[in-house]
């Protein structure tokens, strides 16, 4: 896993953007916004188009799939504290971005996997956040993707929300989470069909907006959701 851990208090290299003095005090059980995107390795989304993201957005945490070592490059560019867990034997894994500091160094767990490609789902606790989050891009058979759900439900907390690229067509058939992401499609399978395969699932959260995001740099559109925990309203 490569890990970057910029401190807000170094001042800017030339180029670099400014970082902030100084980050909020956590607001416990306030709305945190979740933008998850995958970006298409290779051919696709370019840190510039993810720092457009950031910038229009502003997301409280930014998720990503398929992303190369082009975006260890991010803290440097934008600010922020950044992590990346590479899929075994791939140039492209899962990473994450926030504007502040994580608890503690998101984990890389090891999912059920097929002969081909093994699968890492990032857990990232945020310190301003009341739940962990699951970040993940699933196998394509529509079998090893719902297992590799289920081995979510075993080590998640009881406040999670799972975000990714899910490969998955039809319900998710996992105990305890709600589907709470956006309906529209998010993927257009072999540039023909259009699919919604970019989801969000959630226990113990309320999800008060979900939307499909409109950036084309990828295959993918990126998705945005607005999550707090129950029982703080």
């Amino acid at each position: 896993m490569t890990i970057t851990h910029p401190s807000p208090l170094l001042p800017p290299r030339p180029g670099q953007r400014p970082r902030p003095a100084h980050l909020p005090a956590p607001v416990i059980g306030a709305e945190r916004k979740i933008v998850s995107w995958n970006l298409l390795h290779r051919v696709g989304a370019t840190p510039r188009d993810v720092i457009h993201l950031i910038e229009e957005e502003r997301p409280d945490l930014l998720l990503m799939q398929e992303t190369t070592e082009d975006f260890d490059a991010l803290p440097h560019l934008i600010g922020g504290y950044y992590a990346r867990a590479p899929l075994p034997g791939r140039v492209h894994g899962v990473a994450c971005w926030s504007p502040g500091p994580f608890r503690r160094p998101p984990l890389a767990c090891t999912l059920p996997s097929g002969p081909l490609v093994r699968r890492v789902a990032q857990v990232i606790e945020c310190a301003a956040f009341g739940f962990s989050v699951a970040n993940v891009h699933l196998s394509h058979g529509q079998i090893m993707n719902r297992r590799q759900l289920r081995r979510l439900v075993q080590i998640l907390p009881s406040h999670a929300a799972v975000l990714g690229d899910f490969n998955l067509v039809g319900p998710t058939l996992m105990p305890s989470f709600r589907d709470v992401g956006p309906r529209a499609p998010t993927h257009r399978m072999v540039d023909m069909v259009p699919i919604r395969i970019d989801r969000c699932l959630v226990r113990g959260l309320i999800c008060t907006q979900a939307r499909v995001l409109n950036h084309y740099a990828s295959d993918h559109r990126p998705i945005a959701v607005r999550l707090e925990r129950s029982g703080y309203r």
